[in-house]
């Protein structure tokens, strides 16, 4: 039997181990490409901590229920009620009284998971809430520095923090009177057996062997019976996970059409959009066309809704009313597959994953031979940035890119946009934070991926602003103006004040500018 029953229990835990990695396997997988079809909208609000804790601890703690409590609980439940089994077949007077107990345990654990409930719900939300200002709170740093607040206490993360030490001091409280409870029932019912057997066995009812393989019995009970608590802890704990896995991957994603068309060709247009972002009207009724093969510079002031053009462009969010399309198709007709294969995007902040340079330039187009990746770098002017790097293509950029400067990590970013070959190029802000020798190596590259392609570029150098066909001035959303370049001066507007106050700031910028800060 002792060899039977190691058999079993090996390949009972071996099962498990592997039904929890499957799971856990899959779940990561699901998660990811859930996220990934989520509009960017719902990445507001401190989400990012709490989809941090999910997915890490909270996929683990949930999928480890089957590799490590599902046996224990099992044989945590299994092992008492064997046992009161057993003793209500040779004696009946003895069963009775474990059998009591049965309910009262089942009691405390049922009133014990209630009263922890409300504290353990509120101590994922601090937790979540304390990772998420772990995150500002390094992401912050350079901000600390120059503020010279590297010394003191950063008093966000300290409130967060105490209130999650309340939260779990509560919790443990809370499941405190459970666990003296059923240590006390374990306790007294044993006691009553105890005292019951010992009856029995004088009265001559029950023999001295009898009564001392039952007590044995009985205190094999308590282990399993104590354990109880801890387990239902975790098992609690790991079914608030599940429920709130269940409720991100409820979370509706951008829908898919279900009769997909693909565009024949590439040009842009809006017509009559408008998109609000809660109370606020981003974009306000704006129509706005874009011929194939010409450049757009959309200019204007800080939140007049210029980045939202490209992130509606490429259906990071679907508009309220109106529709935009590439080739004439609504970009809600268009499968997301197929509408990224069609978009390549260069942003302002450049995030490189932790990987080498060549990795990162491959997201472009991963099937990419060895020579067009090559190609690629040279057209962008990364060529120059390998030669004096002494890892060359293998040199790891770091976390985010950190290992690089700013106009390095732009050129990894423009040699993949080169890379992918797609026939419309979104530009946000390329330049705008480069210095004087990186901004002409960047817009010599910029030449190489906006030739032949149809351009949308938002923009605040004037120097971006001349290579564009065609100009758009937004301002709450609205187009103010729009023309030629040549045209706009003509016109003496809001363009002309614009580009009269980038001139005088001498250095082709406009971000110091009165009025257009931040453009």
């Amino acid at each position: 039997m002792v060899a039977v029953y190691a058999v079993l229990r090996y390949t009972s835990d071996l099962s498990g181990f592997r039904a929890g990695t499957t799971l856990l396997h899959g779940m990561y997988h699901r998660i990811g490409d859930h996220l990934a079809r989520l509009p960017l909208g719902w990445y507001s609000g401190g989400r990012v901590g709490k989809v941090s804790v999910l997915a890490s601890g909270g996929v683990l703690q949930a999928m480890g229920v089957i590799a490590h409590l599902l046996s224990p609980f099992i044989s945590a439940c299994v092992t008492p009620l064997t046992i009161v089994v057993v003793m209500l077949a040779f004696q009946w007077q003895l069963g009775l009284a474990a059998l009591v107990a049965v309910p009262i345990v089942a009691a405390i654990q049922v009133w014990t998971g209630r009263s922890m409930a409300a504290n353990d719900s509120a101590r994922a939300e601090r937790e979540q809430e304390a990772t998420g200002r772990v995150i500002e709170y390094l992401q912050a740093q350079p901000v600390l520095r120059a503020g010279g607040r590297t010394v003191e206490r950063f008093q966000s993360l300290d409130d967060s923090l105490q209130e999650l030490q309340r939260a779990s001091r509560r919790t443990t409280l809370s499941a405190l009177p459970g666990v003296v409870g059923l240590a006390f029932v374990v306790q007294g019912v044993f006691t009553v057996l105890l005292v019951l057997g010992t009856y029995l066995a004088l009265g001559g009812n029950l023999g001295a062997a009898e009564l001392l393989a039952i007590l044995v019995l009985a205190a094999r009970c308590a282990d399993p019976l104590l354990s109880l608590a801890d387990i239902g802890g975790k098992l609690r704990g790991a079914r608030a996970v599940l429920a709130r896995l269940d409720t991100l991957l409820r979370t509706e994603p951008l829908p898919e059409p279900r009769e997909p068309r693909r565009p024949e060709h590439h040009d842009l247009s809006f017509e009559s959009v408008t998109f609000r972002q809660g109370d606020r009207t981003v974009i306000d009724n704006l129509s706005l066309s874009v011929v194939q093969g010409q450049r757009l510079a959309v200019v204007g002031p800080s939140g007049a809704g210029k980045s939202t053009l490209l992130q509606l462009l490429a259906r990071f969010y679907d508009v309220d009313s109106g529709a935009v399309r590439v080739g004439g198709v609504d970009v809600r007709s268009i499968s997301t597959e197929v509408l990224m294969a069609q978009i390549a995007i260069v942003f302002q902040n450049v995030y490189l994953f932790d990987g080498t340079i060549e990795e990162n330039v491959r997201l472009g187009r991963p099937d990419a031979s060895d020579a067009e990746v090559r190609a690629a770098a040279t057209a962008a002017r990364l060529d120059e940035v390998i030669e004096r790097l002494p890892g060359g293509w293998e040199t790891n950029v770091g976390e985010g890119g950190a290992l690089l400067s700013g106009g390095e990590r732009q050129r990894v970013s423009i040699a993949r946009a080169l890379l992918k070959d797609a026939p419309v190029v979104l530009l946000d802000e390329v330049t705008s934070a480069l210095d004087p020798l990186n901004e002409a190596a960047v817009h010599e590259a910029l030449d190489h991926l906006m030739t032949g392609r149809t351009v949308v570029m938002v923009a605040h150098r004037l120097g971006t602003i001349q290579r564009a066909d065609h100009v758009v001035f937004l301002d709450a959303g609205r187009i103010v103006e729009q023309g030629s370049h040549d045209d706009l001066l003509r016109h003496d507007g809001r363009y002309a004040a614009f580009w009269t106050l980038g001139v005088s700031a001498g250095s082709g910028s406009t971000s110091s500018a009165p009025g257009v800060k931040g453009v």
